[in-house]
């Protein structure tokens, strides 16, 4: 058991801190259950999605001024509703297609090999968007027009693939429809919650019979180390992309998903 804290501690601070950066979470922590060999029952992949709810407290304790601000603006200010029904809409394809295909995903998609190529690629994507000569058209996320949030959703649903990754999903679909890197990267913590907690939900309500008590103490180490370390990426991670764009997260994906591969080619 003492072992099995010692990873989830561990798992819970890479969740935290790549949960809001363009690397997938689910893709580190998938690689590392299977290198630390955590990942021998589905509880394995049940707590990399569970863990995720320190991640979303972290946003919520850093944004709970401005999303107090816009629930009580849902009733007075049009700007704040049209600001929260985005939101809703973004995250509307991602819980109708997570929802169908759960099972799929879970099943198929949650594959080490899947993650390594995605890693990559996804890598690859981000390398050319950082270079690309963009005129960002917006830089709030409340100024977005209501199809390029649903354009976001859509763009989101790709993430379902582990390694893909939600945030660079997100963050790459924005600045290419006419987004500037930061309020790109602020729009991905706001869709993050109601996505995240969506995902929390249902996989909990779909595994609760795994919830014994050593798994439950587990999920909630991983939760807490997830919210303190997710909270300080959260705290740096705009001023960050402002001023340095992308190439560090695409270089350290290629990179993960490389090593990745070599050690599965190699049998470990």
């Amino acid at each position: 058991m003492t072992l099995d804290i010692l990873k989830a501690v561990f798992l819970g601070l890479v969740e935290g801190l790549t949960e809001f950066i363009p690397v997938s979470s689910t893709g580190h922590l998938l690689l590392i259950q299977r290198f630390f060999g955590f990942d021998d029952d589905d509880f394995g992949k049940t707590f990399a999605v569970l863990i995720q709810l320190g991640a979303i407290l972290a946003i919520l304790s850093i944004y709970f001024i401005r999303l107090w601000r816009l629930f009580l603006g849902m009733f007075s200010d049009a700007d704040a509703r049209r600001f929260v029904i985005g939101i809703l809409v973004a995250f509307l394809p991602a819980a109708l297609v997570g929802a169908a295909a759960h099972g799929f995903i879970k099943g198929v998609l949650f594959n080490p090999w899947i993650v390594c190529f995605t890693l990559i690629a996804g890598g690859a994507v981000l390398l050319w968007v950082d270079q690309l000569e963009l005129k960002p058209r917006y830089r709030h996320a409340e100024e977005f027009p209501m199809r390029m949030y649903l354009a976001i959703g859509v763009f989101q649903c790709f993430a379902m693939i582990p390694g893909v990754s939600r945030s660079g999903a997100t963050i790459v679909s924005a600045m290419l429809l006419g987004s500037d890197k930061r309020s790109a990267a602020e729009f991905s913590f706001f869709l993050a919650m109601p996505t995240m907690a969506g995902a929390f939900a249902y996989d909990l309500m779909k595994n609760h019979k795994l919830m014994t008590a050593d798994n439950t103490i587990l999920v909630a180490v991983g939760f807490a180390t997830s919210f303190v370390s997710g909270w300080f990426v959260v705290k740096s991670l705009l001023d960050y992309v402002s001023r340095h764009g992308f190439a560090l997260f695409a270089w350290w994906r290629v990179i993960v998903g490389s090593i990745g591969l070599i050690g599965l080619a190699l049998g470990l």
